[in-house]
């Protein structure tokens, strides 16, 4: 079977159909839900849906299982949450994924809350396009899918960056958000919609936005302590409606932010452990990458998670991927699995559906190979 790459992600107002029933994705603002408005999500995942809830690259959340008389139910009960905004075509509106170490004035928040408040001015973008701001100290999302990046530059200022170019343009302090606006416009004037993606957009970037300016090193974060509270890994990104119930319960939390790391960072919290999170850094179930897999997505031709789950403690960079998508790592594993036709493609150093090194192997075959069985 050929992986079909939708030229859409899912929405609340614009679900998905999947093999477990509609996908409905959830955008807080700023990535973060207060103590209120997760127990509310986690009620209603469990109502609505499967209970499944599956933590994205960029931030964000996806129910899962959610059948279609369900989907409206459940779209207003997050309405009333303040989780989805009431008018479907801000909630289609491209996404905004802010590094989530930010605090209250700081210019990583100045600026996005800049770019919330101003998206009546935002034009209409592929809905895949994506902005981030990453303005602390060390930027932390330079592993994160977007499309236009307001960064923390190595001098120390901050810089606006397309994708798929190494260096921007420095800018001035309270410019950032419409110097971005600036630049979404002038990709979809000229011709955006074809290209999708701001990295494979053919045209040359206009004169005011090039320059030489590089942007500020860092890296994501990890498991463990943080100065804002706990970071909690989810394997494979995955958590039950239960289990962030039982999160923000336990920890009597006052809100918790999105990683696009899979991890979430519970405000406050003291780093007690909690069953289906985990706080050790070197978990290898918090390094390895698996998409859903088959039955619950319709384009995967093998089971993904349990496979990844067992040979996680074997392989130290490990990517088990249903289809040549790849959807669960963009970026090359030491070893990928490739599903294709019921099987698995091996191959190293590589990303899901590259060249293999060996083809046709089944999950047995795999564990034995790596010691897991």
């Amino acid at each position: 079977m050929i992986a079909q790459v939708k030229g859409w992600c899912p929405a609340a107002w614009r679900p998905m159909a999947a093999g477990d029933g509609l996908l409905v994705r959830v955008r807080p603002a700023f990535g973060r839900l207060s103590a209120a408005q997760a127990l509310g999500l986690a009620t209603a995942a469990a109502r609505f849906g499967s209970g499944a809830i599956d933590l994205t690259r960029r931030a964000s959340l996806q129910l899962r299982g959610v059948a279609e008389a369900n989907w409206r139910p459940l779209v207003e009960t997050l309405v009333a949450l303040d989780l989805v905004d009431p008018d479907p075509a801000i909630d289609a509106q491209a996404g905004l994924t802010v590094a989530p170490d930010w605090q209250e004035g700081d210019d990583t928040h100045r600026i996005a809350a800049d770019l919330h408040a101003r998206r009546s001015d935002w034009p209409a973008l592929p809905a895949k396009f994506g902005f981030a701001v990453d303005a602390g100290r060390a930027c932390r999302l330079a592993d994160t899918p977007a499309d236009l990046r307001v960064e923390r530059s190595a001098e120390g200022g901050l810089m606006l960056r397309a994708e798929g170019q190494a260096t921007g343009v420095a800018l001035a302090r309270g410019e950032e958000a419409a110097a971005a606006i600036d630049l979404a416009r002038w990709f979809r004037d000229t011709g955006g919609d074809a290209s999708r993606r701001m990295a494979r957009h053919p045209v040359p970037l206009p004169g005011w936005a090039r320059g030489g300016v590089q942007p500020a090193r860092g890296g994501p974060l990890a498991a463990g302590p943080h100065p804002l509270g706990s970071l909690y890994g989810l394997p494979f990104g995955r958590m039950s409606a239960a289990a962030l119930g039982t999160l923000v319960a336990r920890h009597a939390a006052t809100a918790l932010r999105l990683t696009p790391w899979r991890l979430l960072l519970v405000e406050g919290a003291e780093g007690m452990p909690v069953p289906g999170f985990g706080l050790d850094p070197a978990d290898p179930l918090l390094a390895a990458d698996a998409c859903v897999g088959a039955p619950a997505c319709p384009q995967a031709s093998v089971a993904t998670r349990e496979l990844a789950r067992r040979l996680a403690p074997h392989v130290a960079d490990l990517h088990v991927s249903g289809c040549a998508k790849g959807c669960a790592r963009s970026g090359p594993a030491a070893l990928v699995l490739t599903g294709r036709d019921g099987r698995f493609d091996l191959a190293r150093a590589a990303r899901a559906g590259d060249p293999p090194a060996e083809t046709g192997l089944d999950a047995a075959t795999l564990l034995a190979r790596f010691g897991a069985c």
